[in-house]
């Protein structure tokens, strides 16, 4: 019986290497929102956040290619590109955030905002939330769902309003902030700052209390921290502005940017302000042999020339609203979706097998997401509880492919019998 090509993947990169779908897929093209099978049958990409500006776009792949075929080494020597690039990206924020340090991967750059944190107050101890993901380095795993009430790095309860009780609920997840910040001070751990995803991506998108962020970042400032946004997951455009933190309504000291920045070249950053990078590279001599490559700097532009150009900010935002507005519609006839929520092309439906307990069920998000898989949707499910179905096409998603995605899910929630 010869091998098939899931046992020789178990073989050569070990048993229990991720897979999505219960029947995995077999991708050899993609193109736009689009990837092919080896049977050539089409699935629309609605998961995955490398290719932001699609699949093999031709302009990204065009500037790859001829800075291949040019110059790629590593960055101790001078090259224009690289820093047009980071003016560039560093231009796309607040006035403050002045400089970059490039990586080439989210878990390396959450790394770094972490030292550049230290460096800048002095301290060691960062709060996160507790159904957080940020990496998978020893350092950054410890930010990884965390619920620690010692050591150096402490978390709170994700703020939320799905399931929270009070009439006060931007004050209560305060409050939590307020008693970890103390537990440093008591503990005698200097505090450093604050690390979240503006959006709490893995957390479920959640809706997050009216107010809660802008307050929190004024609490950590005033006992001496600093603000890191990781914008991996809800940056460049993703919710119809250009970071999440902006649709949050809060100004960070640290930004870290990873997965889409390159369209599949790995690049990510962190970016600050001038001071507390020159801090950061005083303390630490940071360097990273493929990053801040005249490849990298490549993608990166391309792929920023195309959001500019096809105006993608907009598009995320016109075809996210549709997306919700058609999934609020469904809402009243489907028990099982508990909470619709979200920002521009990023989207979450909270599975429940009670509408009125609201039940997490994981089980019936699976379902959905493989049946969808069946039908040649691709999306996932996330979230504190696995339970939430997570929708994230590439930001040139269209109306008329939106309109598609929801015609087929409607008649799969149908053949599953959600009521």
């Amino acid at each position: 019986m010869s091998e098939s090509l899931k046992q020789r993947r178990d073989r050569l990169l070990g048993s229990g290497a991720p897979l999505f779908y219960a029947e995995p897929l077999h991708i050899v093209r993609g193109e736009g929102v689009s990837l092919f099978d080896a049977a050539g049958r089409r699935y629309v990409d609605m998961y995955n956040n490398v290719p932001c500006v699609g699949h093999c776009h031709p302009h990204v792949v065009r500037a790859v290619s001829e800075q291949a075929a040019t110059l790629n080494v590593h960055n101790r020597y001078l090259h224009e590109g690289v820093l047009d690039y980071a003016e560039r990206l560093a231009g796309r924020h607040h006035d403050g955030i002045d400089s970059v340090v490039f990586t080439c991967t989210g878990t390396e750059a959450n790394e770094v905002a972490l030292m550049m944190a230290r460096l800048a107050t002095g301290g060691r101890g960062i709060v996160c939330t507790d159904a957080a993901y940020h990496g998978n380095s020893a350092e950054v795993r410890k930010l990884t769902r965390n619920r620690s009430t010692d050591g150096e790095v402490r978390s709170i309860p994700f703020p939320e309003t799905y399931r929270h009780q009070s009439n006060d609920p931007a004050g209560f997840y305060l409050e939590r902030l307020r008693e970890v910040i103390g537990g440093f001070e008591r503990d005698g751990v200097p505090f450093a700052g604050m690390l979240l995803c503006p959006l709490l991506a893995n957390e479920g998108l959640p809706k997050i209390p009216d107010g809660f962020m802008p307050a929190a970042t004024d609490l950590v400032r005033e006992a001496g921290g600093v603000v890191v946004a990781d914008e991996v997951q809800a940056g460049l455009c993703r919710a119809g502005r250009w970071w999440g933190h902006e649709v949050m309504g809060f100004r960070p000291d640290i930004v870290v940017m990873g997965k889409p920045l390159g369209a599949g070249v790995p690049l990510a950053a962190a970016a600050a302000s001038r001071n507390i990078v020159d801090t950061f590279r005083r303390g630490t001599r940071y360097f990273n042999t493929f990053a801040s490559s005249p490849l990298q700097a490549a993608a990166g532009n391309a792929v920023l020339d195309v959001i500019e150009n096809e105006d993608l900010c907009t598009n995320a935002g016109k075809v996210g609203a549709e997306i919700r507005r058609r999934l609020l519609e469904l809402q009243p006839r489907a028990e099982a979706m508990g909470d619709v929520r979200g920002h521009g092309l990023f989207v979450g439906v909270e599975w429940v097998s009670d509408r009125d307990a609201k039940t997490p069920d994981r089980d019936g998000a699976v379902r959905v997401v493989n049946a969808m898989k069946d039908k040649g949707f691709l999306i996932g499910n996330a979230g504190a509880f696995g339970n939430v179905v997570k929708i994230r096409p590439p930001l040139v998603f269209s109306h008329q492919d939106a309109a598609a995605f929801l015609d087929a899910f409607e008649e799969t929630l149908g053949e599953l019998d959600v009521r």
